[in-house]
């Protein structure tokens, strides 16, 4: 019999996305899946939109708000599948997907392979989505994976992964502890449990940009500690596969890379980060001051400048994914 694929979609105030993330699912090639849609107290539409979809194949629950690592534990408890597969609200799978990697798959549910794929990028058009390689898109051992990860700062978002029963079991729940990196955090603690990773080429993930109301665009002092404590975690990851000189060293890399999002003269997240990069043998360079901050700094302090520095950074982008929405009207009436 084939295998039984979990696919669980956390949700919060993803009325604008949430239909076409649901049919994305629905439309997957393998036959044996299951739909689970957890509601993370939305108060928007978006429970009732999933609702509608309703079915023997997909289940609808809803929660008092905890955050995206609850309503995917919550999602987790209630599935019954030999795979799960994690998609956020307002992304999307190619149909064939989850098809394409279990194919590939070696020797079912209790198997610790994980498998991986590719992923573009997009706005609002997926046809038009960026897709950009990197050295992550290849078979891999853990050690390996994680040390291309740390070195090179890039990065695969939760769409990509299938992960197998067992895997999931041995890794355990997501850490709702964390509203920031959880799904960094999560994904190294699956890669260390697992016996290597596999790529699979011909799989195909879409991931959304410039959603405004995700929580990765809040850099608030919740946020900041979050992400010093997944940092942490995901080192101690490598670090139990090696403990070596080029282990360490690409760890102090990983932290260095952080540093803009984390430096303060003030910020204590970052003392200890700066003290756990000399455990490792190494130490953090203060970032390069960027003109604009340094003139809003003096005039307003530290938290206004980099407050409208981060609003900057958000009028631009939404400038880019405000474009590419019109464009992706204009193209989809031609068509």
């Amino acid at each position: 019999m084939e295998d039984l694929v979990s696919i669980i979609i956390p949700a919060y105030n993803a009325e604008r996305w949430i239909s076409d993330t649901i049919r994305s699912a629905l439309s997957q090639t393998w036959p044996r899946r299951e739909i689970i849609i957890v509601d993370d107290g939305s108060t928007d539409h978006t429970l009732t939109i999933a609702t509608r979809f309703e079915s023997k194949q997909v289940k609808v629950v809803t929660q008092q708000n905890k955050g995206a690592s609850a309503a995917r534990n919550h999602g987790l408890r209630l599935a019954q599948g030999n795979y799960i597969q994690w998609l956020d609200a307002d992304d999307l799978l190619a149909p064939d997907k989850i098809m394409n990697q279990l194919k590939s798959a070696e020797r079912g549910q209790h198997s610790r392979t994980l498998l991986t794929s590719r992923f573009g990028t997009f706005y609002y058009c997926h046809d038009r989505a960026k897709v950009t390689p990197t050295d992550l898109w290849q078979d891999l051992l853990p050690v390996d994976w994680l040390l291309i990860k740390f070195n090179q700062t890039v990065w695969m978002n939760p769409d990509v992964w299938l992960v197998s029963r067992k895997l999931t079991e041995q890794v355990g729940p997501w850490n709702e502890g964390l509203v920031r990196d959880n799904d960094g955090e999560y994904i190294c603690r699956v890669v260390a449990a697992s016996e290597k990773v596999h790529f699979v080429p011909e799989a195909m993930s879409y991931f959304r940009t410039g959603n405004f109301s995700s929580l990765s665009n809040n850099l608030s002092d919740k946020v900041r500690e979050s992400l010093g404590l997944s940092l942490d975690l995901c080192i101690g990851y490598l670090l139990s596969l090696e403990n070596s000189e080029r282990t360490r060293r690409a760890c102090v890399n990983y932290l260095q890379s952080f540093v803009p999002y984390l430096y303060s003269e003030e910020e204590e997240v970052f003392c200890k980060l700066h003290a756990l990069a000399s455990q490792l043998g190494g130490n953090l360079a203060v970032p390069e001051i960027n003109w604009k901050y340094g003139v809003f700094k003096r005039i307003a302090g530290v938290k206004t400048a980099k407050s409208i520095l981060i609003r900057s950074a958000r009028l631009k982008s939404k400038a880019v994914s405000n474009f590419d929405r019109i464009l992706c009207i204009v193209l989809h009436r031609v068509h």
